[in-house]
Order: C-alpha cells, then structure tokens, then sequence
C-alpha cells in the first residue's frame, strides 16, 4: 500500500506520534469552520448572532458526531483488515460501509430540514435569536452530506496509516472558509447566513475534493463489481462496529445539547460566553482527543496483526503523551483565559469575559480527565469492546447533565453548577474504564495472548 505508515513496526513513541500529529492539525483546523464564524460574526455582527450561532455549534456538532462515529467505527474495521494483510476483504468492508452511511445520512439530512423549528424549541432559543438561528441552521443543514463525505475518506486514509491528506484537505478549506466570511458578511452583508454559507462550500471543498484524490491516488482501494456484495458477516461487523462508535459520539453530543438547552435558559450574556469559552475548550482539548482516535488506530492495527507486546508499550507511550500534554495546555488556558476570551468578545462586555473566565478555569484544571477518557474511548473501539465506549459516555455525560440540571437550580450555585459537572463526569468515567481495563488484562479477555501489566 503506497503513501501510508504501517503501525505494526518501527519506533512505538515516534510511530504513533508522526501519525497523530497530522490528524491534531487537521482536526485543529477544522475547528476553524465554526471558530470563523464565530469570531468574524460576534465582532461585526454583535452578540446577539454570537449566541445563535454559538447555540447552534452545538447542534451541528450533535449531528456531525453521529456520522462521525459511524466512519470511526467503520474506521476500527478497516483497521483490523489492513493490519492482517487482508486487503481484499477491506474492500468489502469500504463498500458495505459507504452504502450503509451514506443512507443514513440522506435519513439524517430530510430530518433535521423536516424538524427544524420543533429542533430550535427544543433548544430553549430566546424569542429574539430565533429568527436569526433559523437562517443559519437553514443553510448549514446543507452541508451535512459533505461532511459525510470528507470524514469517510478521513476515516479510510487513517486506517491504512495515511494522516497527511486528510490534513491538506482541511487547510485549504479553512482558508476557503475564512475568505468566503469576509466576502460574505462584511462585503455582501449576508450576516449569519453568509456565515453559513462560508462554511458549506468549504467543506464541499474537502469533502468532495478528499473522495476524487483517494479514488485516484489509491487504486488499490478502488470498489470494483466483485466488491460490491453485502454479504451478512460483513454487514454484521460493520453496522455492529458504526453503531455503537455512533451511540457513543450521539450520546456524548446529546448530553452536551440538553446542557445547551439549560444554558440557554439563563439568557443571552450567558449563551455568548459559553459560545465563545468552549470554542477555546474545543482547541485545548483537540489535540489529545485526536492522539486518542490516533492511539485506537495503532492498538488496532497492531490488534489486527497480533502483536501483544507492541500494544502493551503503546498504551504506556499513550498515557505519558496525553498527560504531559494536558498539564501543558491547562497551564495556558488558566493563566490566558482573559485574553484568549477577548479574542471573540469585544473588551467592553465585561460580564460575558467574566463568566467565559470563571468556565475555563473550571475546565482548564481538570483536562487530564478527558485526555485519559479519550484514550479509553480509543482503546475499547479498538480491541472490539466498543460497547465499553458507549458505557463510559453514558457515565461521563449522564453524569454531567443530572449535576448540570441539579446544581444550577441551588440559587447560590447558578450556572457555575454546570461547569462544575463537566469534569466531574470525566474522572467519574476514568474511574469506571480504569477498573474495567485492570479487569480485562487480569483476564486476558481482549487479546488472543496476554497483554501483560502496563
């Protein structure tokens, strides 16, 4: 296979880092999509379309992370078969997988047009953004079949080892998108829709940009007549695998938006800190949720191909990066959380910095929590337990929404209630998937020999 890294051999540290970095890149850049539009609307536009743009990031990320979970778990898969050699049933699985995505995102894409208003209600949306959230999201919902397409092919070239193109086609699109803002916004006064639009012709860009190189750079992944069979055991493994990755990255998002919903009720100086504070959360934490997807890749790979050891090493390599990292970049956003949050606020809204300060600091402190989740996220999707994943989202975020709910109705705790029940689902989740995995490597119940102690 040309132009992709083999995990299975080489420098475990080197190896594993040469692949993430350019998928924490690319994945830092794709924040760019949104993070444009946020900066550029909630400096020109004012803070009213901040905070209906900002809610619905939200929403977008909730509905990106279904078709996100399915090419992950697909991803998983594609893995496997690549790191036994089996190339010919890899084709099999890339076939059977795009069928079944794609379908469910035509499904996905006539539901949200279809529910548009009952969604915006749902989202306790003031009445004076709910025109002005309705235009974006009437014009972003356009682009969710791009998005299917760039993170499938995302998916497959990650699989085989290849982390690079992926990126070059995130690059230009972002830097498409913030041209296309500008344009938009400021020259056409588009205003919130012209954010809108911005964003779906850049990730046609690199959705179907990302799909006509791989078809022309790999030919041996190309689908030909003989591929294209649904037969059951690889249907099974696919939909098995997509759907549960799919439940896991649902639930995490849906956790996340009925947390939208009750910061909405606190009105709009609170829904414009939080748009802009977990934009700069979203970056800090990027990187190490990308290092974990990295990390599932290599531990199935190297899962595929048998080799026990290897992944013993590389879950030892994997915890020492990640925490490092996190005490790093926790640093950072506590000492710049003012500055960082004057980035998308003006300096004369004191009490929306305010608020965005006191969330970062609650947050910055803990993300060694959720560098560590991401890491147990990965290892389960990769060592087919990604059941395990889901259970942990489960705890991670039905943790965060009962405290959330619970906490802010005490009138002497307020909103700082839900920052607060953020990490704590997180080191609750950890907690869980620590004992889970001391469990399983007591048992050698995920691995045809015994990983050993890390």
């Amino acid at each position: 296979m040309k132009k992709a890294i083999d995990l299975t051999e080489g420098s475990i540290t080197r190896t594993m880092l040469s692949f993430a970095v350019p998928m924490i890149v690319g994945n830092l850049l794709q924040q760019f999509y949104n993070v444009a539009d946020t900066l550029i609307v909630g400096q020109f536009l004012g803070k009213d379309a901040l905070a209906a743009v900002g809610s619905a990031y939200t929403l977008m990320i909730f509905l990106t992370s279904v078709l996100l979970g399915l090419c992950l778990g697909s991803g998983a898969v594609f893995s496997h078969r690549y790191g036994a050699k089996q190339i010919g049933i890899l084709k099999k699985s890339i076939y059977v997988s795009f069928v079944w995505i794609s379908a469910t995102t035509l499904i996905l894409n006539i539901a949200v047009f279809i529910w548009i208003n009952p969604i915006i209600r749902l989202l306790q949306v003031p009445a004076e953004l709910y025109s002005l959230m309705y235009d974006y999201l009437w014009v972003i919902f356009w682009g969710i079949g791009f998005t299917f397409l760039y993170n499938f092919y995302a998916s497959l070239m990650r699989a085989i080892g290849n982390s690079i193109i992926p990126l070059w086609f995130l690059a230009i699109a972002v830097i498409l998108n913030i041209i296309l803002d500008f344009l938009f916004i400021l020259v056409f006064d588009w205003g919130v829709k012209g954010a809108g639009w911005a964003t779906v012709i850049s990730q046609g860009v690199s959705g179907v940009g990302l799909c006509l190189y791989a078809f022309w750079k790999f030919p041996e992944l190309r689908i030909r007549r003989k591929d294209m069979r649904m037969e059951w055991k690889t249907v099974r493994e696919i939909i098995s695998y997509s759907a549960l990755t799919c439940a896991q990255q649902s639930v995490m998002n849906f956790g996340i938006l009925m947390v939208q919903g009750l910061i909405n009720s606190f009105g709009t100086t609170v829904m414009a800190a939080f748009a802009a504070a977990v934009k700069i959360d979203s970056f800090a934490y990027m990187p190490v949720q990308d290092f974990g997807n990295a990390f599932s890749t290599f531990i199935a790979q190297n899962f595929g191909a048998r080799k026990s050891e290897r992944i013993r090493q590389g879950i030892r390599s994997a915890v020492i990066t990640t925490i490092s990292f996190c005490v790093v970049i926790s640093a950072g956003v506590i000492l710049f959380a003012r500055p960082l949050m004057l980035i998308f606020v003006q300096p004369h809204e004191t009490e929306i910095i305010s608020i965005g300060i006191q969330y970062l600091h609650i947050e910055g402190t803990f993300y060694f929590g959720i560098g560590c989740l991401f890491l147990l996220y990965g290892f389960y999707r990769a060592v087919r337990k990604p059941g395990m994943s889901v259970v942990l989202t489960f705890i991670s975020l039905g943790t965060r929404v009962v405290l959330a709910y619970a906490l802010a109705a005490i009138p002497s705790v307020g909103v700082t209630g839900i920052w607060w029940a953020i990490p704590i689902g997180w080191i609750l989740a950890d907690t869980v998937g620590l004992l889970y995995y001391r469990k399983i490597r007591r048992d050698h119940r995920f691995l045809p020999e015994a990983v050993g102690s890390v």
